[in-house]
Protein backbone atom coordinates (compact mmCIF):
# COMPACT_ATOMS: atom_id res chain seq x y z
CA UNK A 1 0.00 0.00 0.00
CA UNK A 2 1.21 3.47 -0.93
CA UNK A 3 2.45 5.53 1.75
CA UNK A 4 -0.13 8.66 1.00
CA UNK A 5 -3.02 6.22 1.25
CA UNK A 6 -4.45 6.68 4.68
CA UNK A 7 -6.25 3.66 5.93
CA UNK A 8 -9.99 3.97 6.42
CA UNK A 9 -10.55 3.96 9.89
CA UNK A 10 -14.29 2.76 11.32
CA UNK A 11 -15.25 6.48 11.53
CA UNK A 12 -14.60 6.90 8.13
CA UNK A 13 -16.44 3.84 6.98
CA UNK A 14 -19.31 4.83 8.86
CA UNK A 15 -19.23 8.33 7.34
CA UNK A 16 -19.43 7.20 3.40
CA UNK A 17 -22.11 4.94 4.31
CA UNK A 18 -23.80 7.47 5.27
CA UNK A 19 -24.84 6.28 8.43
CA UNK A 20 -25.41 9.06 11.04
CA UNK A 21 -25.43 7.98 14.94
CA UNK A 22 -28.14 9.61 16.99
CA UNK A 23 -28.25 8.09 20.32
CA UNK A 24 -32.27 9.18 21.29
CA UNK A 25 -32.82 6.50 23.99
CA UNK A 26 -32.26 5.13 27.76
CA UNK A 27 -30.16 1.82 27.26
CA UNK A 28 -30.19 -0.65 29.71
CA UNK A 29 -27.40 -3.32 29.91
CA UNK A 30 -28.03 -6.10 31.99
CA UNK A 31 -25.93 -9.41 32.49
CA UNK A 32 -27.12 -10.93 29.52
CA UNK A 33 -24.18 -12.29 27.09
CA UNK A 34 -26.23 -11.47 24.18
CA UNK A 35 -26.78 -7.94 24.63
CA UNK A 36 -22.63 -7.26 25.13
CA UNK A 37 -21.32 -5.28 22.01
CA UNK A 38 -17.92 -4.88 21.24
CA UNK A 39 -16.49 -2.11 18.91
CA UNK A 40 -17.20 -3.90 15.56
CA UNK A 41 -20.60 -4.68 15.96
CA UNK A 42 -21.33 -1.05 15.16
CA UNK A 43 -20.81 -1.63 11.52
CA UNK A 44 -23.45 -3.82 11.31
CA UNK A 45 -26.31 -1.89 12.71
CA UNK A 46 -26.40 0.47 9.34
CA UNK A 47 -28.99 -1.90 8.22
CA UNK A 48 -31.43 -1.54 11.27
CA UNK A 49 -33.85 0.86 11.49
CA UNK A 50 -32.05 3.96 13.30
CA UNK A 51 -33.69 4.31 16.62
CA UNK A 52 -34.88 0.69 17.11
CA UNK A 53 -35.19 -0.65 20.71
CA UNK A 54 -32.29 -3.22 19.19
CA UNK A 55 -29.56 -0.43 18.31
CA UNK A 56 -26.83 -0.40 20.93
CA UNK A 57 -24.40 2.30 20.63
CA UNK A 58 -21.33 2.10 23.00
CA UNK A 59 -17.91 1.43 22.31
CA UNK A 60 -15.72 -0.91 25.01
CA UNK A 61 -12.41 -0.21 26.11
CA UNK A 62 -10.88 -3.21 24.22
CA UNK A 63 -11.95 -4.09 20.77
CA UNK A 64 -12.98 -8.14 20.25
CA UNK A 65 -10.37 -9.09 18.66
CA UNK A 66 -7.68 -7.69 21.69
CA UNK A 67 -9.54 -9.56 24.18
CA UNK A 68 -9.12 -12.79 22.22
CA UNK A 69 -5.90 -12.50 21.75
CA UNK A 70 -5.48 -12.20 25.40
CA UNK A 71 -7.78 -15.25 26.10
CA UNK A 72 -10.45 -13.42 27.45
CA UNK A 73 -13.79 -14.60 27.11
CA UNK A 74 -16.51 -12.20 26.39
CA UNK A 75 -16.91 -10.07 29.41
CA UNK A 76 -20.76 -9.22 30.91
CA UNK A 77 -21.08 -5.79 31.72
CA UNK A 78 -23.82 -4.16 34.06
CA UNK A 79 -24.54 -0.80 33.04
CA UNK A 80 -27.14 1.48 34.73
CA UNK A 81 -30.19 3.23 33.52
CA UNK A 82 -28.36 6.46 31.40
CA UNK A 83 -30.09 8.99 29.56
CA UNK A 84 -28.31 9.17 26.13
CA UNK A 85 -28.06 13.35 24.78
CA UNK A 86 -26.95 13.91 20.83
CA UNK A 87 -24.54 16.67 22.20
CA UNK A 88 -21.04 15.46 22.64
CA UNK A 89 -18.63 17.25 25.36
CA UNK A 90 -15.70 17.33 24.23
CA UNK A 91 -13.06 18.61 27.31
CA UNK A 92 -10.44 20.97 26.19
CA UNK A 93 -6.84 20.13 27.56
CA UNK A 94 -5.72 23.63 28.91
CA UNK A 95 -3.75 23.79 31.72
CA UNK A 96 -5.08 27.37 32.61
CA UNK A 97 -9.02 25.97 31.99
CA UNK A 98 -10.68 27.89 34.61
CA UNK A 99 -12.55 25.70 37.17
CA UNK A 100 -15.58 28.17 37.03
CA UNK A 101 -16.28 27.41 32.92
CA UNK A 102 -17.50 23.98 31.23
CA UNK A 103 -16.91 24.17 27.55
CA UNK A 104 -19.51 21.39 25.54
CA UNK A 105 -19.15 20.81 21.88
CA UNK A 106 -22.37 21.26 19.84
CA UNK A 107 -21.65 20.13 16.84
CA UNK A 108 -19.22 22.51 15.46
CA UNK A 109 -19.97 25.00 17.74
CA UNK A 110 -19.20 24.94 21.25
CA UNK A 111 -20.71 26.69 24.03
CA UNK A 112 -19.94 27.86 27.45
CA UNK A 113 -21.46 27.03 30.69
CA UNK A 114 -20.78 28.95 33.66
CA UNK A 115 -21.13 27.63 37.56
CA UNK A 116 -23.62 29.18 39.04
CA UNK A 117 -22.93 31.05 41.92
CA UNK A 118 -24.68 32.58 45.10
CA UNK A 119 -26.65 35.52 44.54
CA UNK A 120 -24.71 38.41 46.03
CA UNK A 121 -27.52 40.20 47.86
CA UNK A 122 -28.40 36.92 49.24
CA UNK A 123 -25.23 36.05 50.77
CA UNK A 124 -24.80 36.37 54.64
CA UNK A 125 -21.06 37.43 54.06
CA UNK A 126 -21.78 40.15 51.35
CA UNK A 127 -25.09 41.43 53.49
CA UNK A 128 -23.23 41.31 56.75
CA UNK A 129 -20.23 43.35 55.28
CA UNK A 130 -22.91 45.56 53.71
CA UNK A 131 -24.73 45.99 57.15
CA UNK A 132 -20.68 46.66 58.62
CA UNK A 133 -19.91 49.23 56.36
CA UNK A 134 -22.87 51.03 56.40
CA UNK A 135 -23.39 51.36 59.96
CA UNK A 136 -20.50 53.33 61.02
CA UNK A 137 -21.56 55.25 58.19
CA UNK A 138 -24.84 55.92 59.50
CA UNK A 139 -23.72 56.23 63.10
CA UNK A 140 -21.00 59.09 62.09
CA UNK A 141 -24.17 60.94 60.45
CA UNK A 142 -26.01 60.86 63.34
CA UNK A 143 -23.33 62.04 65.47
CA UNK A 144 -22.56 64.95 63.16
CA UNK A 145 -26.49 65.90 63.14
CA UNK A 146 -26.73 65.40 66.76
CA UNK A 147 -23.54 67.86 66.96
CA UNK A 148 -25.06 70.35 64.48
CA UNK A 149 -28.53 70.03 67.03
CA UNK A 150 -26.35 70.71 70.30
CA UNK A 151 -24.32 73.75 68.27
CA UNK A 152 -28.06 75.20 67.45
CA UNK A 153 -28.98 75.06 70.11
CA UNK A 154 -26.34 76.00 72.34
CA UNK A 155 -25.18 78.94 70.16
CA UNK A 156 -26.37 81.49 72.03
CA UNK A 157 -23.74 80.43 75.40
CA UNK A 158 -21.61 82.90 76.42
CA UNK A 159 -18.63 79.98 76.78
CA UNK A 160 -14.98 81.17 77.57
CA UNK A 161 -13.53 79.05 74.45
CA UNK A 162 -15.85 79.77 71.27
CA UNK A 163 -14.93 75.90 70.42
CA UNK A 164 -16.39 74.73 73.28
CA UNK A 165 -18.80 72.57 71.58
CA UNK A 166 -16.29 71.22 69.50
CA UNK A 167 -14.69 69.91 72.56
CA UNK A 168 -17.43 68.34 73.47
CA UNK A 169 -18.27 66.58 70.88
CA UNK A 170 -14.35 65.69 70.59
CA UNK A 171 -14.47 64.02 73.83
CA UNK A 172 -17.70 61.87 73.38
CA UNK A 173 -16.35 60.21 70.40
CA UNK A 174 -12.87 59.60 72.62
CA UNK A 175 -14.38 58.10 75.39
CA UNK A 176 -17.24 56.08 73.28
CA UNK A 177 -14.05 54.71 71.20
CA UNK A 178 -12.14 53.64 74.66
CA UNK A 179 -12.97 53.01 77.94
CA UNK A 180 -11.90 54.00 81.40
CA UNK A 181 -11.45 52.64 84.74
CA UNK A 182 -14.09 55.36 85.85
CA UNK A 183 -16.59 53.46 83.45
CA UNK A 184 -16.63 49.31 85.51
CA UNK A 185 -14.67 50.86 88.55
CA UNK A 186 -16.29 54.31 89.10
CA UNK A 187 -18.26 55.70 92.54
CA UNK A 188 -21.44 54.42 90.76
CA UNK A 189 -20.26 50.89 90.44
CA UNK A 190 -19.48 50.21 93.76
CA UNK A 191 -22.80 49.66 95.48
CA UNK A 192 -24.10 46.13 96.13
CA UNK A 193 -27.30 45.86 93.85
CA UNK A 194 -28.98 43.23 95.59
CA UNK A 195 -29.08 45.33 98.68
CA UNK A 196 -31.99 47.87 99.64
CA UNK A 197 -31.99 51.19 98.16
CA UNK A 198 -31.65 52.67 102.09
CA UNK A 199 -28.15 50.47 102.09
CA UNK A 200 -27.64 51.19 98.22
CA UNK A 201 -27.01 55.06 98.84
CA UNK A 202 -25.51 54.09 102.00
CA UNK A 203 -22.31 52.40 100.04
CA UNK A 204 -22.79 55.15 97.31
CA UNK A 205 -21.64 57.88 100.02
CA UNK A 206 -18.94 56.13 101.19
CA UNK A 207 -17.63 55.46 97.70
CA UNK A 208 -17.49 58.79 97.37
CA UNK A 209 -15.68 59.67 100.33
CA UNK A 210 -13.14 57.22 100.15
CA UNK A 211 -12.24 58.24 96.20
CA UNK A 212 -11.22 61.20 97.09
CA UNK A 213 -7.63 61.78 96.05
CA UNK A 214 -7.37 57.80 95.20
CA UNK A 215 -7.30 56.14 91.90
CA UNK A 216 -11.11 53.78 91.38
CA UNK A 217 -9.06 50.80 91.46
CA UNK A 218 -8.42 50.98 94.76
CA UNK A 219 -11.49 52.81 96.13
CA UNK A 220 -13.48 49.60 94.19
CA UNK A 221 -11.42 46.94 95.81
CA UNK A 222 -11.64 48.61 99.55
CA UNK A 223 -15.00 48.53 98.63
CA UNK A 224 -15.53 44.64 98.08
CA UNK A 225 -13.76 44.14 101.33
CA UNK A 226 -16.40 46.50 103.13
CA UNK A 227 -19.17 44.26 101.59
CA UNK A 228 -17.79 41.50 102.25
CA UNK A 229 -18.51 42.40 105.88
CA UNK A 230 -21.95 43.58 105.21
CA UNK A 231 -21.72 46.93 104.91
CA UNK A 232 -24.11 48.92 106.61
CA UNK A 233 -24.30 51.67 108.96
CA UNK A 234 -24.37 49.87 111.97
CA UNK A 235 -21.51 47.54 111.02
CA UNK A 236 -19.65 50.21 110.61
CA UNK A 237 -20.40 51.57 114.14
CA UNK A 238 -19.61 48.58 115.83
CA UNK A 239 -16.74 47.54 114.04
CA UNK A 240 -13.35 48.45 116.05
CA UNK A 241 -11.39 51.56 113.90
CA UNK A 242 -7.93 49.09 113.91
CA UNK A 243 -10.30 47.04 111.96
CA UNK A 244 -11.92 49.63 109.72
CA UNK A 245 -8.54 50.86 108.83
CA UNK A 246 -7.09 47.65 107.81
CA UNK A 247 -10.07 47.30 105.23
CA UNK A 248 -9.36 50.69 104.05
CA UNK A 249 -5.90 50.87 103.14
CA UNK A 250 -4.24 51.24 100.90
CA UNK A 251 -6.77 54.28 99.95
CA UNK A 252 -4.95 57.41 100.59
CA UNK A 253 -5.73 58.97 104.03
CA UNK A 254 -7.15 55.94 105.27
CA UNK A 255 -7.14 56.32 108.79
CA UNK A 256 -8.83 59.75 108.90
CA UNK A 257 -11.02 58.66 106.12
CA UNK A 258 -11.83 55.50 108.79
CA UNK A 259 -12.44 58.25 111.33
CA UNK A 260 -14.91 60.18 109.09
CA UNK A 261 -17.06 57.31 108.62
CA UNK A 262 -17.19 56.57 112.39
CA UNK A 263 -18.70 59.79 113.15
CA UNK A 264 -20.86 59.78 110.06
CA UNK A 265 -22.51 57.19 110.86
CA UNK A 266 -23.13 58.12 114.06
CA UNK A 267 -25.46 60.78 112.89
CA UNK A 268 -26.92 58.78 109.94
CA UNK A 269 -27.98 56.34 112.49
CA UNK A 270 -29.05 59.22 114.58
CA UNK A 271 -30.70 61.79 112.62
CA UNK A 272 -31.55 60.30 109.33
CA UNK A 273 -32.39 56.52 110.41
CA UNK A 274 -29.70 55.00 108.95
CA UNK A 275 -29.99 56.94 105.56
CA UNK A 276 -28.36 59.74 104.00
CA UNK A 277 -28.96 63.32 103.19
CA UNK A 278 -31.46 64.18 99.97
CA UNK A 279 -30.26 67.87 100.28
CA UNK A 280 -26.69 68.94 99.10
CA UNK A 281 -26.77 71.21 102.39
CA UNK A 282 -26.67 68.54 104.74
CA UNK A 283 -24.81 65.70 102.99
CA UNK A 284 -21.63 68.88 102.78
CA UNK A 285 -22.55 68.77 106.81
CA UNK A 286 -21.60 65.37 107.33
CA UNK A 287 -17.66 64.29 108.33
CA UNK A 288 -15.17 63.95 105.30
CA UNK A 289 -18.00 65.15 102.51
CA UNK A 290 -17.47 68.25 100.01
CA UNK A 291 -19.06 69.65 97.52
CA UNK A 292 -17.87 67.22 94.65
CA UNK A 293 -18.84 63.95 96.62
CA UNK A 294 -22.26 65.84 97.89
CA UNK A 295 -22.97 66.98 94.24
CA UNK A 296 -22.19 63.65 92.89
CA UNK A 297 -23.78 61.51 95.73
CA UNK A 298 -27.28 63.42 95.16
CA UNK A 299 -27.25 62.59 90.92
CA UNK A 300 -25.79 58.79 91.75
CA UNK A 301 -28.15 57.87 95.44
CA UNK A 302 -30.88 60.43 94.67
CA UNK A 303 -31.13 60.68 90.67
CA UNK A 304 -31.39 64.50 90.97
CA UNK A 305 -28.63 67.26 89.47
CA UNK A 306 -27.39 69.62 92.07
CA UNK A 307 -24.72 71.14 90.45
CA UNK A 308 -21.28 70.06 88.47
CA UNK A 309 -18.81 67.38 90.34
CA UNK A 310 -15.77 68.65 89.65
CA UNK A 311 -12.82 66.70 90.79
CA UNK A 312 -9.09 66.64 90.21
CA UNK A 313 -9.82 65.42 86.73
CA UNK A 314 -12.54 67.75 85.43
CA UNK A 315 -10.41 70.26 86.98
CA UNK A 316 -7.47 70.28 85.25
CA UNK A 317 -9.09 69.64 81.93
CA UNK A 318 -11.21 72.61 81.99
CA UNK A 319 -7.94 74.50 82.38
CA UNK A 320 -6.42 73.33 79.62
CA UNK A 321 -9.26 73.53 77.44
CA UNK A 322 -10.01 77.04 78.30
CA UNK A 323 -13.44 76.53 79.86
CA UNK A 324 -13.08 78.80 82.82
CA UNK A 325 -12.36 82.79 81.95
CA UNK A 326 -8.96 82.72 83.89
CA UNK A 327 -7.12 80.38 85.53
CA UNK A 328 -8.53 78.33 88.44
CA UNK A 329 -6.72 76.98 91.75
CA UNK A 330 -9.19 74.98 93.15
CA UNK A 331 -12.06 72.35 91.86
CA UNK A 332 -14.87 74.53 94.01
CA UNK A 333 -13.92 77.52 92.01
CA UNK A 334 -13.79 75.37 88.70
CA UNK A 335 -17.22 74.14 89.82
CA UNK A 336 -18.23 78.02 90.16
CA UNK A 337 -17.01 79.44 86.92
CA UNK A 338 -18.15 76.23 84.81
CA UNK A 339 -22.01 76.27 86.21
CA UNK A 340 -21.94 79.87 85.36
CA UNK A 341 -21.95 79.56 81.33
CA UNK A 342 -22.04 75.09 80.78
CA UNK A 343 -26.39 74.51 80.40
CA UNK A 344 -28.05 72.91 82.97
CA UNK A 345 -28.44 69.77 80.63
CA UNK A 346 -24.69 68.68 79.80
CA UNK A 347 -24.16 68.69 83.93
CA UNK A 348 -24.66 65.17 84.66
CA UNK A 349 -22.36 64.17 81.47
CA UNK A 350 -19.63 66.35 82.04
CA UNK A 351 -17.81 64.82 85.19
CA UNK A 352 -18.19 60.93 83.88
CA UNK A 353 -16.89 62.77 80.23
CA UNK A 354 -14.09 64.59 81.72
CA UNK A 355 -13.11 61.91 84.25
CA UNK A 356 -12.64 58.98 81.89
CA UNK A 357 -10.97 61.20 79.25
CA UNK A 358 -8.36 62.30 81.87
CA UNK A 359 -7.83 58.95 82.92
CA UNK A 360 -6.95 57.67 79.64
CA UNK A 361 -5.96 60.35 76.80
CA UNK A 362 -5.25 64.01 79.19
CA UNK A 363 -3.51 62.43 81.61
CA UNK A 364 -2.32 64.80 84.03
CA UNK A 365 1.61 64.29 83.18
CA UNK A 366 2.59 63.58 79.84
CA UNK A 367 -1.13 64.05 78.10
CA UNK A 368 -1.51 61.86 75.11
CA UNK A 369 -1.91 65.01 72.64
CA UNK A 370 -1.12 63.09 69.48
CA UNK A 371 -4.62 60.50 69.80
CA UNK A 372 -6.06 63.78 70.94
CA UNK A 373 -9.34 64.76 68.44
CA UNK A 374 -8.66 68.34 69.58
CA UNK A 375 -4.94 68.86 69.29
CA UNK A 376 -5.90 71.27 66.48
CA UNK A 377 -8.62 73.61 68.73
CA UNK A 378 -6.72 73.05 72.26
CA UNK A 379 -5.09 75.89 73.47
CA UNK A 380 -3.16 74.11 75.62
CA UNK A 381 -1.85 72.02 72.89
CA UNK A 382 -1.14 74.65 70.96
CA UNK A 383 0.82 75.71 73.28
CA UNK A 384 2.29 73.01 74.26
CA UNK A 385 3.96 72.66 70.60
CA UNK A 386 5.15 76.28 70.43
CA UNK A 387 7.27 75.77 73.08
Amino acid sequence: MAKNVKKLTLANKLAKRGDIIKPTEIIIRQNRADNVRDIEDLVGVSSRAAGSINSVYFSPVQTRKQRLLNGESIRKTTMKVEPLSPARVVPKKNKKDDQMVTRVQMGSATVVKCKELPDAVDSPVTVNNVKMEVKPQRKQEENTQEAQRDSDSYSEVQAPHPLWINHLENIRIMRNSRSAPVDTMGCHRCADLKADPKTQRFQNLVALMLSSQTKDQTTYEAMNRLKDRSLTPLKVKEMPVTELENLLHPVSFYKNKAKYLKLTVEILIDKYDSDIPNNVKELVALPGVGPKMAHICMAVAWNKITGIGVDVHVHRLSNRLGWVPKPTKEPEQTRVALEKWLPFSLWSEVNHLFVGFGQTICTPVKPNCVECLNKDICPSAHFKIKK
